[in-house]
């Protein structure tokens, strides 16, 4: 009993300094203080927030964003020889009505058409566009008379290469399939599709594509959770421009057991050494609709929920205790398990089989 009290007292007299002690902040001795020009912060612009937002500056794409290219005139400079996956419009006249030739018929792998069960298939790849007609003339003079044979090129390998998602790889460039890789890193959405067709004029007959953005994935925000001593979390999500700091918090359901009220977003600048805190007040934003602290979220902020001090506190009391009580436990047992043994061989019981 005596060792309980005082073991109680040392965690008592443990739990008072650390809640005297609390949590400061301290400067590091080599931490440049930053002098503020009160003009410039009376010049500075409205920090935006829910209802007052700005429109982000345009958007410059980076690794690893999804680009959707689409194409809108893709034309191959000539002469060009057909490959496989071209597409040809084929019109035969002259041929039985129960077995027409009309439609569409793609190149397939092997670098035939197929122009039906009655007329067999025709290689075509390799072959320049004038030749084609001549060629396919030729192999339904076995069936018909005198065909008469109309063809255009309706669709390109080219152009399925093209067109489509593109991943923005790590050297900053999309692939273009056969056609090669194209430098878009650091361009907006405008000068990439001109830089995309640029490159194609190497290939195509003044081409044209469309761009935009489909997966915003190089322009982020982090939400990050202390976690009262159980392990820090951090979030990652897109920027599309329209996120608040209550739109952040709800991706993550809400403030967890272990975080506390205090919470503020800070904001990275291009000033070595200069720290942007923006202190975001709970009760407001949620209870109250007051939009003052609910801050419009840019690209690198990160949402930082501090922890529950009482939740931090009994943690760290839990982990100063917990080897003790292990040890304890175990001294305990030790000693409840001689007691009955020895209370056992006094009482004339010996050594039973079984027992240890």
């Amino acid at each position: 009993m005596r060792g309980t009290r005082f073991f109680c007292g040392q965690l008592c007299a443990l739990a008072s300094v650390l809640l005297a002690c609390g949590c400061h902040s301290v400067n590091a001795p080599d931490s440049p203080q930053l002098q503020v020009d009160p003009d410039i912060v009376a010049a500075a612009p409205p920090i935006p927030r829910e209802l007052s937002k700005t429109v982000l500056p345009p958007y410059v794409i980076e690794s690893p964003d999804l680009l959707a290219i689409e194409a809108i005139h893709i034309v191959p400079k000539q002469p060009y020889r057909l490959r496989p996956f071209d597409v040809l419009s084929i019109q035969v006249s002259g041929t039985p009505p129960e077995s027409p030739i009309s439609g569409l018929f793609p190149v397939t792998a092997d670098g035939n058409i197929v122009l039906g069960p009655v007329y067999g298939t025709v290689r075509v790849s390799g072959l320049e566009f004038k030749d084609v007609e001549p060629l396919i003339k030729k192999h339904l003079r076995a069936f018909l008379n005198e065909p008469l044979v109309s063809f255009s090129l309706a669709d390109t390998a080219a152009k399925q290469q093209i067109a489509g998602q593109h991943l923005v790889g790590p050297d900053g460039t999309v692939t273009l399939g056969t056609y090669g890789n194209v430098v878009v890193v650091g361009l907006t959405v405008p000068e990439a599709k001109r830089a995309i067709e640029r490159y194609l004029t190497e290939y195509m007959e003044d081409p044209e594509v469309s761009v935009e953005i489909s997966g915003y994935n190089s322009k982020v925000y982090y939400i990050v959770t202390q976690g009262a001593g159980l392990g820090d979390g951090v979030y990652k999500f897109p920027v599309t421009g329209n996120e608040t700091v209550l739109d952040a918090i709800s991706q993550i359901n809400g403030l967890q057991q272990v975080s506390s009220k205090k919470i503020w977003v800070a904001r990275p600048t291009d000033v070595p050494g200069q720290v942007v805190r923006l202190p975001v007040c709970w009760q407001q934003i949620t209870a109250d609709a007051n939009a003052n602290s609910n801050y419009q979220l840019f690209p690198g902020d990160r949402v930082f929920i501090a922890e529950d001090k009482w939740v931090a506190l009994d943690t760290a009391i839990g982990k100063f205790t917990a080897p003790f009580e292990r040890a304890m436990g175990f001294s305990l047992l030790g000693v409840g398990t001689v007691t009955r043994f020895s209370g056992h061989v006094l009482r004339g019981g010996g050594n039973p089989q079984g027992t240890f």
